[in-house]
């Protein structure tokens, strides 16, 4: 056993090493050892030892420690080394089939759109159109193009459909003993925290931890927290370590620090470099016009232009997605999700694989409400490089686990069978109430899960949420919040007699405070 542990251990090490060295910080870490060669303190009998030790004192090593720190967050451990690559990707063989199904459906609904329209996937834009989307370009808001005839290419209820058919083909319907009162809407077996282990996981959150978001609690005064934890908050950013940034944002963020701590978590420090590549990305965008830029057009104006906290926000959303959609570095997370980059073939070239090309160029097609995983970040970032190195990397960590199937804890399948076993579990009347009357739970919390809230809550809500999904590195707060608020609305929801009726009661959900119903829920539940 150890043996097996030390062997995952090398691994680990070697693919952070190998990661590493093509990274711009490698090249940075020689420069600065190179030119510490200069130095009096470097001895050439101690030389190793007093490069380390140079590093250390100016910083680098600290620079050095996030950046393993956030390959270890955001990359799964190595399999074992016999295991396929695609193991990576999703260990179940059915959830990759799934995952494939639906690709070609999304693909489908993509393609006779671009038929029916008769519009090609990308041009080259002529001159004069790349010289007046470079004089608008703070200004995309204005501009009305005629988008009526585009559609989303699907949006979550479709998806949702999709996951309601899964089936493990491991089991016949009638031998899963364990799983057989499951009465939910997803039908496969994955393991998911019960109560105890949820309140064990969020250990933080507990009724005698100070939190933010809670403006009346019994143990601590309110603002004496404040002050300490605001206190806290700016040792945790002087001393640059993403490890404790994360670990401090658990108990949330104050307001003024938040755009720091979470870029220091997600190790973003936009470098001169990092402004050039978002440049290029732009001068990308300028050039060619690509049918999914029209998708994003198209979700923009269904969603944030029609949000009152979001509307002001509509020009930075058209520059983050459209240089989204153009960045091929994207195209890495794929080896860690289960969905697949589509591929595109040149004209007449068809099948032809080196003629193939992903599509879009980052491999991921915005679906009805993508804007929205954007729209929060506005509030904390306005300089248009860094939001959208933020947004990139929230991405590749969390919110592409909302929209592909997989058996990931956090993903979007766990997610939902979680909510609907604590629903189940510990409010079994409402949740056979709302089934009997045609009301599964999940017809209506999908929605905000698929988004992580964004949209439904109030903003300074869905941040202190956020806080939390960034500090334990995992979503599954979003199923504890959606089952919390069917709590919260329990007493409404046990007198509706439809679907319709129930939606009513959760269609407003912005004057709802997050961290009191989370704690009543995960804290004050009888188990």
């Amino acid at each position: 056993m150890m043996l097996e542990e030390d062997t995952g251990l090398s691994l680990a090490i070697a693919q952070i090493v190998q990661r590493l060295k093509g990274s711009s910080l490698h090249s940075q870490l020689e420069r600065q050892a190179r030119s510490s060669l200069h130095k009096p303190e470097i001895k050439l009998e101690s030389l190793k030892e007093d490069i380390k030790e140079f590093l250390k004192a100016s910083g680098w090593e600290k620079k050095l420690q996030n950046a393993v720190y956030s390959e270890l967050s955001v990359f799964p451990s190595p399999c074992h080394p016999a295991a396929p690559p695609e193991h990576m990707k999703e260990p179940l063989v059915y959830m990759r089939k799934a995952q494939g199904s639906w690709e070609k459906r999304i693909l489908k609904s993509l393609n006779s759109m671009c038929t029916e329209l008769s519009i090609p996937l990308a041009r080259k834009r002529p001159i004069a159109e790349q010289k007046e989307l470079l004089n608008k370009w703070n200004e995309m808001g204005t501009d009305e193009p005629d988008l009526s005839l585009f559609r989303p290419v699907y949006a979550p209820k479709d998806f949702l459909e999709v996951l309601m058919n899964l089936r493990n083909p491991n089991y016949e319907s009638g031998d899963q003993p364990s799983f057989r009162n499951h009465l939910g809407l997803i039908q496969v077996p994955l393991k998911v925290k019960d109560i105890p282990e949820l309140r064990d996981y969020f250990s933080e959150l507990g009724l005698t931890t100070g939190q933010l978001g809670i403006d009346d609690s019994t143990q601590v005064p309110p603002e004496l927290f404040e002050n300490e934890h605001v206190r806290i908050g700016q040792t945790v950013l002087a001393e640059q370590d993403s490890a404790a940034a994360q670990q401090y944002v658990r108990q949330g963020c104050p307001t003024a620090l938040r755009a720091e701590l979470w870029a220091l978590i997600l190790n973003i420090s936009n470098q001169p470099e990092d402004i050039l590549y978002y440049e290029q990305l732009k001068s990308n965008v300028i050039q060619h016009d690509l049918l999914v830029d029209s998708l994003i057009y198209k979700d923009v104006k269904l969603t944030a232009s029609n949000d009152d906290y979001y509307f002001v926000f509509e020009d930075y959303l058209y520059q983050v997605l459209l240089c989204f959609s153009r960045d091929t570095s994207v195209l890495e997370h794929f080896c860690y999700n289960s969905a697949t980059p589509p591929k595109s073939y040149i004209r007449g070239k068809l099948g032809m694989e080196e003629y193939a090309v992903f599509y879009p160029p980052n491999g991921v097609i915005p679906f009805h409400g993508f804007s929205m995983y954007v729209a929060p970040l506005c509030f904390l970032y306005h300089e248009p490089s860094k939001l959208y190195q933020i947004f990139r990397e929230m991405y590749v960590r969390f919110f592409f686990r909302l929209h592909a199937i997989s058996s990931h804890p956090s993903g979007i399948v766990s997610l939902c069978l979680l909510f609907e076993t604590l629903l189940q579990t510990h409010l079994p009347q409402l949740f056979y109430h709302l089934r009997e009357i045609g009301a599964q739970p999940l017809r209506i919390s999908f929605k905000w899960m698929v988004r992580a809230f964004s949209g439904y809550l109030a903003t300074d809500q869905l941040l202190l949420l956020w806080d939390r999904i960034l500090g334990y590195n995992s979503l599954e707060i979003l199923p504890v919040l959606a089952a919390a608020v069917f709590a919260f609305r329990a007493v409404n929801l046990m007198e509706v007699t439809s679907l319709a009726a129930a939606e009513a009661v959760l269609a407003d959900l912005s004057t709802l405070k997050v961290m009191p119903l989370l704690q009543i829920f995960l804290f004050a539940t009888v188990t």
